[in-house]
């Protein structure tokens, strides 16, 4: 058996999978390594838009599940398992990635998005080695992650429903087992079919190989492992001494113990790294025993990622800009010479803009022409109903201005940046500027709204007031949520005039106006927050208050609605999300890179929502988290 040398140098070993899965647990069990099994408790809520890729945010996520079990088990034992091994597996189909259904509408949803297409399976995972130096634990992660793509067959309503009432896919990537009754639902596999299942067993043996089996300088040129390492070369495994739990990778120069040279990394595999941080850095003179074999450095291939992303984000801005997405909705594909004409430009360049798209997980491309991913007719058509269309166009007329001067508010402070943009727009005295920010608000709000509106039950409050409520999207999610509440939407005249534009669909009933028209369940009434007083409601609700008000703005208006509130009301706050180290935003960098050109910023502070309602008397708060940007706090007055 090929991996059995290597697991002959774990069976001393204290071997932890952290993971539940069954899957996992027979296909290593089968491969003969012997382990516990202590689930993770890791709460997989990375932000998945944060990644550049479904592969990093798996790996991403078997790290934090590898480590979190690594870390409770040495506080538990007071010692470190010797190898903890965590995986991660998801199905990705045209730029979504789908997890575990939560129920048998959402199973509905991901398998009626998979019939008659080819998705991507993706797993990702984490070796960690760990020790335990002077009470403190030491990881060291290897990482790497396997796709296979997969077709399903077309599949009818009748099929779908009877493997979705078989309780089948509820614990299942993508909503199906391919080792079982999903099976039938397959059309074919390309790539590793354990991969699937689970867990790739042959790309695990490869990592295990190099990680275990150093080679000498000599041999750097002639072994490659496009294949399992056949069982001679493991032939000069030896343990540590002590029983360490690193695996033998040292030779020696000159006398003093040196790491050996890494291998090229193949396809998949990512770099090293100590405690599960950044990549250890490269050191040129690293060499084999002769000192004349140099080793290349790893493959910048994120740093490349990064440096050319502005040009991935341009073409999207282009597309928008162009009604590209627009033009492609609902139709049979388009070549490309017909889609130029329709936007009045060249068949070349639209031609190279069709296939950027396409490159970029947006558009599809047949011979019979291109169309509309999934992703972008949810997202990118205009008037779909999570469109991100208004956020994309205010992002590419405003924001990217602001960024093209990043050097200037660097060195000189943001207010020279909004300075020169700001007389560049100053001839414009209409309200399309104002009509382009209350479009992406809205779009951003549409994208939240439903993980606000659940984050705890509100059923008890039958009257609410959204204050700066903008075009209502919460507010509408909040009556769907609640049939019994009726939600005020309070904001400037000049705002509520133009929701009609900013959603077009939305019924004659619901307007806006000077005089607070509108029918139940939600009215819009026209009035200034911090002048104006309040409409009476058992439910006061705040999102995302803006971080160019100053923290005495903030105060003052947070004490005007504590003042309005009658015993038993509820304050509803949202705030965006800090990671622990208040690094950034739980959701990404966005939030952060934005202080750089936003002029007299209040910077954020983790938990400032509880903050703020404690601050201001506020009892029994409660805080939750609302998906990957927003956290929301609740308060309940209960004295005046």
């Amino acid at each position: 058996m090929v991996l059995f040398p290597v697991i002959g140098k774990l069976q001393q070993k204290r071997v932890v999978l952290a993971s539940a899965s069954p899957r996992r647990q027979e296909i290593l069990s089968n491969a003969g390594l012997r382990f516990e099994v202590v689930p993770s408790r890791f709460k997989e809520t990375l932000s998945k838009a944060s990644f550049p890729s479904p592969y990093a945010y798996a790996m991403e996520t078997a790290k934090q599940k590898a480590l979190e079990v690594a870390n409770r088990v040495q506080q538990k034992d007071l010692r470190a398992p010797d190898v903890v091994i965590g995986a991660d597996t998801i199905v990705a189909v045209g730029g979504l990635i789908l997890e575990k259904p939560v129920d048998k509408h959402h199973a509905y949803c991901m398998l009626s998005r998979l019939s008659g297409k080819e998705h991507s399976v993706f797993t990702g995972v984490a070796i960690v080695h760990c020790s335990t130096k002077d009470g403190r634990l030491d990881t060291e992660v290897s990482e790497f992650y396997e796709e296979t793509r997969v077709k399903f067959s077309e599949l009818s309503e009748e099929l779908l429903w009877d493997y979705i009432d078989s309780g089948e896919p509820m614990d299942k990537a993508g909503g199906y087992g391919i080792q079982a009754l999903g099976g039938m639902l397959v059309e074919y596999v390309y790539g590793d079919f354990l991969n699937v299942v689970g867990f790739p067993l042959n790309h695990f043996c490869k990592k295990l190989a190099e990680l275990y089996c150093p080679l000498h300088a000599q041999d750097l040129h002639r072994v490659k492992h496009d294949s399992i390492p056949c069982v001679d070369t493991f032939e000069d495994l030896s343990d540590l001494e002590g029983g360490g739990s690193e695996p033998t990778r040292r030779d020696t120069v000159g006398g003093q113990d040196q790491d050996p040279p890494e291998l090229p990394s193949q396809g998949g595999d990512e770099c090293v790294s100590q405690g599960g941080g950044d990549p250890q850095p490269w050191d040129a003179k690293d060499g084999g025993c002769d000192g004349t074999v140099n080793t290349p450095p790893p493959s910048p291939a994120g740093l490349l990622g990064l440096i050319d992303g502005f040009k991935a984000s341009k073409a999207l801005f282009a597309a928008c800009k162009l009604n590209v997405f627009d033009l492609l909705r609902g139709m049979a594909p388009q070549h490309a010479t017909k889609v130029a004409r329709q936007v009045d430009a060249s068949v070349c360049g639209t031609r190279r803009l069709l296939d950027a798209c396409v490159a970029l997980g947006l558009l599809e491309k047949t011979e019979r022409g291109y169309s509309n991913t999934e992703l972008a007719s949810v997202y990118l058509v205009s008037d779909s109903e999570f469109s991100l269309h208004g956020y994309i166009t205010h992002t590419n007329d405003y924001t990217w201005d602001l960024f093209t001067h990043l050097e200037v508010a660097i060195r000189e402070g943001p207010e020279q940046v909004h300075g020169a943009v700001g007389r560049k727009d100053s001839c414009d005295q209409s309200k399309a500027p104002t009509l382009q920010v209350l479009r992406a608000r809205h779009n951003l709000t549409k994208l939240t709204s439903h993980q606000v509106a659940t984050a705890f039950d509100l059923s008890r409050f039958t009257c609410a007031c959204h204050l700066g409520g903008s075009t209502g999207a919460l507010a509408q999610e909040l009556v769907r949520v609640y049939p019994r509440m009726k939600v005020t939407v309070f904001d400037l005249l000049e705002v509520i005039e133009q929701v009609p534009c900013c959603q077009p669909h939305r019924g004659q009933g619901e307007g806006g106006g000077g005089g607070g028209r509108g029918m139940a369940p939600v009215s819009f009434l026209s009035g200034d927050i911090f002048h104006d007083a309040l409409p009476k409601a058992d439910l006061y609700v705040l999102s995302t208050v803006p971080p160019e008000w100053p923290e005495d703005k903030v105060l003052r208006l947070l004490r005007r609605v504590a003042d309005a509130c009658k015993t038993g009301a509820g304050f509803l706050l949202a705030e965006p999300v800090l990671d622990k180290d208040r690094t950034a935003p739980s959701g990404g960098l966005t939030y952060f890179l934005d202080l750089l050109v936003q002029p007299g910023v209040r910077e954020p502070s983790q938990d400032q929502a509880r903050c703020w309602l404690e601050q201001l008397g506020f009892q029994d708060v409660q805080v939750a988290s609302a998906g990957d940007l927003l956290e929301v706090a609740l308060g309940t007055r209960v004295s005046l």
